[in-house]
């Protein structure tokens, strides 16, 4: 038991230090490029934080541990809007751009609600299990094209006086990437072989394993970064990085191991699961649309809910 907690941890260390490494070595890309430092945030730095959730789901589908998928990106979408910003909170109060509350908050809304239709579109229909599959995947993909127009809308409009000078040269910029990558594959694999392990040892569900320990473990990278940027008044930065996050974790951390490698199973998971996911979201929406701010208050309402959420969660996964 020992030896599997102590390789789980290595394994998030691998997977924070290696998405760490990543995000460093794509923005000095992009900056050797002259993308604009809008984009960099919406793009590299969401992607770079997803991508231990990729390399988890892509791993666990492939090891058949489809919960491990389907729990990863519910639970990181609560805790990137519910613990990360309610926390980030209490350290600064964090302005929200109109762009920011008329269109990103909502496309966070949008696909959050088309997981959650997709996963459960086959209750209806007898002798079906829930899950996401490979059609479904192409539908999530499709959705994230959506995103992607966004992007390029936001890149035309982008002030490359705002371009910062790379931190390294494109060559070093390059093999950070290569380490980075790496060390989240490697990472990644001991993550869903121990985290399975301890669930095996413990008689708890994966659902649990994977909406708590797995979920939390692969969200820190968006924790650091986001409780950082708030702490230096980069609001643009701490709030995008999540919204950014959960759009990739759906669109890409679902998508591509649904539409690449099979179908992945919802049947462990239920309406309050997608519901809590659902209105994380709403929720952000409604506490920013008028004051355009997360002051402490709000972020204490958002602690409050994630506890009592959470609370639900390790009660039921215990066996």
């Amino acid at each position: 038991m020992l030896i599997y907690i102590l390789f789980l941890i290595i394994g998030f260390v691998l997977l924070i230090k290696g998405a760490d490494v990543f995000v460093d070595g794509s923005s000095s890309i992009a900056q050797n490029l002259k993308i604009p430092k809008m984009v960099i945030a919406l793009t590299i730095v969401a992607f770079g934080t997803s991508a231990p959730e990729l390399a988890v789901s892509i791993k666990a589908t492939l090891s058949g541990n489809s919960d491990i998928v389907l729990g990863n990106v519910l639970g990181s979408n609560i805790i990137n809007i519910l613990l990360i910003l309610g926390v980030s909170s209490l350290f600064s109060s964090m302005c929200v751009k109109d762009n920011t509350v008329k269109k990103e908050i909502p496309l966070t809304i949008l696909f959050s609600i088309l997981l959650s239709t997709l996963a459960f579109d086959n209750i209806f229909v007898s002798n079906l299990k829930n899950e996401i599959t490979r059609n479904d995947g192409i539908v999530i993909l499709l959705f994230f094209t959506i995103f992607i127009y966004y992007l390029f809308s936001v890149t035309k409009k982008g002030n490359k006086k705002d371009i910062e000078n790379p931190k390294y040269g494109i060559l070093k910029s390059i093999i950070y990437v290569i380490v980075g990558l790496v060390s989240i594959v490697f990472g990644s694999n001991m993550v869903v072989d121990n985290a399975s392990l301890i669930a095996k040892t413990l008689n708890v569900s994966e659902k649990m394993i994977s909406l708590t320990i797995v979920a939390l473990g692969t969200s820190l990278p968006e924790l650091v970064t986001s409780v950082q940027a708030a702490r230096k008044g980069e609001n643009d930065i701490a709030i995008g990085n999540i919204i950014g996050s959960n759009i990739f974790n759906i669109g890409i951390v679902v998508g591509i191991p649904a539409l690449f490698i099979g179908n992945i199973s919802a049947s462990s998971f239920n309406y309050i699961d997608m519901l809590m996911m659902i209105l994380s979201a709403i929720l952000l929406f409604i506490l920013t649309f008028k004051k355009r701010k997360i002051d402490k208050g709000e972020g204490m309402i958002m602690l409050i809910i994630f506890i009592v959420y959470y609370s639900y969660v390790i009660v039921g996964g215990i066996n």
